[in-house]
């Protein structure tokens, strides 16, 4: 998984880059179910009445155009309809929770828990299927 950049509060990455290899998608869910358990497990830890940390997460799975920006201060970004179909996966999760688009479910369906969340309407995107992942199916499997 490649950091691409942070934009605010929100951190951009993606699996698959620069090089691509056949797990780049379970990689990316496997990951950001880690940082899910991670915030909820702080936040039990640490509860004093305060809600700590929240983190939505979005996920989308297609083609990219990756390259390299600036003349001074070089940064590699991606750009493209599938990097704004997972930033609107993101602004319709809820916290906690981690929001994947129907492409990407179709790749993980078989390694992956998931609620079918429906057809929900993304800015300029239209209606999209939503899916929220629970939990690997079979943990020693998704280990090796």
């Amino acid at each position: 998984i490649e950091k691409i950049k942070t934009i605010g509060d929100a951190y951009m990455c993606a699996g698959g880059l620069p090089v691509i290899n056949e797990t780049h998608y379970t990689d990316v869910v496997k990951a950001a179910i880690e940082m899910r358990d991670f915030i909820e497990d702080y936040k039990t830890k640490n509860a004093a009445g305060n809600i700590l940390y929240e983190m939505r997460m979005g996920i989308n799975t297609g083609p990219v155009v990756a390259g390299i920006v600036g003349l001074r201060k070089f940064a590699y970004d991606i750009w493209g309809d599938t990097v704004n179909i997972a930033s609107r996966m993101e602004t319709c999760s809820e916290a906690g929770k981690i929001n994947i688009s129907g492409s990407t479910y179709q790749l993980i369906k078989d390694n992956f828990d998931c609620t079918y969340r429906g057809k929900i309407n993304a800015k300029n995107k239209g209606e999209i299927d939503m899916y929220f992942v629970n939990k690997v199916k079979v943990p020693s499997a998704m280990n090796q």
